[in-house]
């Protein structure tokens, strides 16, 4: 990369990340830049040949700023609670940061999935045990569940909301406050609604976050994902009672 390129680059992740009020520190540049830095296209866009795979889908096309990841059967995110089995096996691909605060934003399209419990979205996974997502998960024809998982220590939740079945897309808003996070969603990528505020115990320092597909049953689809983008930190400084 050429040096003027390079230092729009910079321009604008410092931009982007412009503190969310003055008493918000950025960590120094080093530490973020190996990761989200260097994945910033000079128009403000994502390039996701930089991103990691930490697991490999059955199969995936990458199309300019859009990525097609192909499920394969029996893949899935989910640690004990209620159902008691531990499932640890969907394609992952992510980025790292220590950048406290931010906002990560991606528009999935599923308009192919077709099976119970077929999904895509965000996700921030740190190991087996410690993760966030957040998607739509097929029932049926009738519905669809949008919800968010928190898995800490082993152990994960699921908050649902059903939606009718002939959504077929959704945007997704990850943001960081430090040690707490938020996911968003949106079926226009302009108004967000709150899915979920969560702390996470393992995510105190360094993380990984980014997309996620599956279908833990006997299915495959494929989940389209586009218009990716780190922004400032959309998720505001909480107005209300002031801390103990």
């Amino acid at each position: 990369m050429k040096r003027k390129d390079m230092l729009l680059v910079a321009a604008i992740l410092t931009a982007a990340l412009t503190s969310c009020n003055n008493k918000e520190r950025k960590v120094e540049a080093p530490d973020f830049e190996d990761a989200v830095k260097a994945a910033l296209t000079d128009n403000g866009r994502i390039d996701l040949s930089k991103l990691q795979w930490t697991r490999e889908p059955a199969g995936y096309e990458l199309k300019g700023d859009t990525l097609c990841i192909t499920t394969a059967p029996h893949t899935d995110l989910w640690q004990r609670t209620y159902y008691h089995f531990q499932n640890d096996n969907a394609p992952v691909l992510q980025m790292k940061t220590r950048e406290k605060f931010f906002s990560f934003v991606v528009k999935t399209d599923f308009t192919q999935s077709h099976h119970r419990f077929d999904q895509c979205g965000i996700v921030m996974y740190l190991d087996s045990e410690n993760w966030l997502k957040g998607s739509v998960e097929y029932e049926n024809e009738e519905f669809q569940h949008l919800g968010s998982v928190a898995t800490n220590k082993g152990y994960s939740d699921w908050a649902t909301t059903a939606i009718p079945a002939d959504v077929k897309t959704m945007w997704y808003r990850f943001s960081r406050r430090e040690d707490d996070y938020c996911i968003e969603c949106s079926t226009d990528g302009t108004e967000f609604s709150q899915m979920r505020v969560c702390h996470m115990y393992a995510a105190a320092d360094e993380i990984q976050f980014g997309i996620y597909a599956c279908s833990p049953e006997e299915s495959s689809f494929t989940a389209v994902f586009s218009d990716m983008k780190i922004t400032e930190c959309a998720w505001k400084a909480h107005d209300g009672q002031q801390p103990d």
